[in-house]
């Protein structure tokens, strides 16, 4: 649904509304769907939940060319609970994006809450079912917490050039005495060009705490994510392949961190990789989406994992789909890994999702 808003009291005050106006678009995503969990220390769950495939939400863009190429653009977005209604975060409207940008032909710089370079190259290239449903990437990389979107972020992308485009980010930390502590940097560079799609990212955050009155200080170190994305389209099938590494504290943080096979609570890796293979096959009026994931823990407690996902996915129309996907995973010395979907980590190794996706 798209509306030009033209302010009243910028007309007011006599602006001429052609240089004054700004258009607005508002969209969101409604997704609910019926999930079933097994194999957690909980026993099986069955729940109507929201945000299966992609996470519910309402949101506003917004633009005012100043001419010359250059326009001012912001982007609001807030995510919501499909099944109870609830606002997704507490305290915060705007929890998933907020920012405001300038862009030109020279590119565009963005401030705010944003998404972190490294997420969106697994979500746009990687992963054929966009870090979504029982099969996606979330099942053993580490798509969670910062390693997805960033605070008091300032990003500049460059334009697509012979279909090469890149990105760098900056994030803040915001600790008094420390311009390093709990700061976050990323890039990305890309190329798209027919079939082919493939994307480099680095992803780089501090976890310290800077000694602050009734602080103390915590000296954690630095962590790092080093992506290799790509996506070919055969026509009969499109090809994904994703390889992530990880290391320093909080580099892969578990999705579900409540211990969700009793015993020994499992460790976030410090030091190990994941490597993703899957494909979209066009059926009928929708398409078959497949992957098959590894996780290779290299600390010393070797805790492995392996993930498969297979799905179909039903097209109504440009808008609206059904789905209906089932994952696993099998966890190796104690690991800890859940099939999650794209708002919730899991709390067990199967998972069945079955439910209706909507955009607007």
């Amino acid at each position: 649904m798209k509306k030009s808003l033209i302010g009243a009291a910028i007309l007011a005050l006599g602006a001429d509304p052609a240089q004054a106006q700004t258009n607005v678009t508002i969209y969101g995503i409604a997704d609910a769907g019926f999930v079933h969990e097994s194999g957690g220390a909980a026993g099986d769950v069955n729940k109507i939940t929201s945000g299966v495939g992609s996470h519910s939400r309402i949101g506003f863009r917004g633009s005012e060319d100043l001419g010359g190429g250059a326009s001012v653009f912001f982007n609001l977005e807030n995510g919501f609970r499909m099944d109870t209604g609830e606002v997704d975060s507490a305290g915060a409207i705007f929890n998933r994006q907020a920012f405001v940008g300038l862009k030109s032909r020279m590119g565009s710089l963005t401030l705010g809450r944003q998404y972190t370079p490294w997420h969106q190259a697994l979500a746009q290239v990687g992963d054929p079912f966009s870090t979504g449903y029982a099969g996606g990437s979330k099942n053993v990389f580490p798509d969670f917490g910062l390693n997805v979107r960033t605070s008091n972020t300032v990003m500049y992308t460059t334009p697509t050039v012979n279909g090469v485009t890149a990105d760098i980010a900056y994030a803040a930390g915001e600790q008094l005495g420390s311009t390093r502590s709990g700061r976050n940097l990323g890039a990305s560079v890309g190329y798209s060009r027919g079939p082919l799609n493939v994307r480099l990212a680095y992803n780089h955050k501090n976890s310290d705490v800077a000694a602050a009155p009734g602080v103390s200080p915590v000296t954690r170190g630095n962590a790092s994510n080093k992506l290799l994305v790509a996506n070919y389209d055969f026509k009969l099938l499109k090809a994904y392949f994703a390889f992530s590494v990880d290391k320093g504290f909080n580099a892969a943080p578990l999705g579900n961190n409540n211990n969700p096979y009793g015993g020994v609570r499992p460790t976030a890796s410090t030091d190990g990789n994941e490597i993703l293979l899957g494909a979209i096959i066009p059926a009928g009026p929708g398409n078959v989406v497949a992957t098959i994931m590894r996780k290779d823990d290299k600390t010393s407690l070797n805790q492995d994992a392996r993930s498969w996902g297979l799905g179909y996915l039903y097209s109504l129309s440009k808008r609206s789909s059904l789905y209906a996907v089932y994952g696993g995973v099998d966890n190796r010395n104690g690991a800890g890994y859940t099939v999650a979907n794209n708002t919730e980590a899991g709390s067990g190794d199967k998972a069945f999702n079955l439910g209706v996706r909507h955009s607007f």
